[in-house]
């Protein structure tokens, strides 16, 4: 979903193209636009049909709380749960990850934004991680959870021996969202496979700082 006009536009050109829509480019909008043929530079005004927009909630969850704004979009555009777009609030933008689509009497995975009620979303530009670090001698009491704040972009990769903080782990496996797309399977565990924090529910890790803490 965007509000952004578009630069270029499907549209007959009355010197080349007089029965066959061709690729313009937007000069001026308007009810009558001014446009430039891509095909053989000519210059005319023509009409656009608009879309007409509605105004849907959406609800953003982040770090644990919701917020509720909304967005306008064109009543056509079909939408479905795991795609992402950008909310402008009074306060920021951000980019979220659809949730969840409710309708009157239900929610489904895909609609067109004329029909849903309410979007449920969670903001993706920076996540929270969990990471269950077990100790590497064999301790299972020891085991501790912790939560990363990062960049909904970062990449975690099994295997791979990380650095936050004062903490450091060595990657066993990850387990994703059900939102997530584009993976062969919900939990990754061999070696070298990738996710994005923004499509991860809990990384699995040894614990290395563990053996700096066994001597006290």
């Amino acid at each position: 979903m965007s509000d952004s006009t578009p630069t270029h536009v499907p549209t007959p050109c009355p010197a080349c193209s007089p029965d066959v829509a061709t690729a313009h480019e937007l000069l001026s909008p308007g009810s009558q636009a001014t446009v430039r043929c891509t095909e053989c530079d000519h210059v005319h005004k023509t009409r656009i049909e608009e879309d007409d927009t509605v105004e849907r909630d959406v609800i953003v969850s982040q770090g644990g709380e919701s917020f509720h704004t909304h967005v306008d979009a064109p009543a056509s555009e079909e939408i479905a749960v795991g795609e992402e777009f950008i909310v402008d609030t009074e306060e920021m933008l951000m980019t979220v990850r659809i949730t969840a689509l409710e309708l009157p009497d239900k929610r489904v995975e895909r609609t067109s934004v004329e029909a849903v009620q309410t979007i449920w979303t969670r903001a993706v530009d920076n996540v929270s991680v969990s990471i269950t670090l077990n100790p590497t001698d064999g301790s299972h009491d020891q085991t501790r959870s912790i939560d990363a704040l990062v960049p909904g972009d970062e990449e975690f990769t099994v295997g791979a021996t990380e650095e936050l903080g004062d903490e450091e782990f060595t990657i066993k496996s990850i387990k994703l969202r059900d939102d997530a797309a584009g993976y062969d399977h919900q939990q990754l565990d061999f070696a070298a496979d990738t996710a994005t924090a923004k499509d991860i529910q809990r990384v699995y890790a040894d614990d290395e700082s563990s053996a700096a803490w066994s001597g006290w």
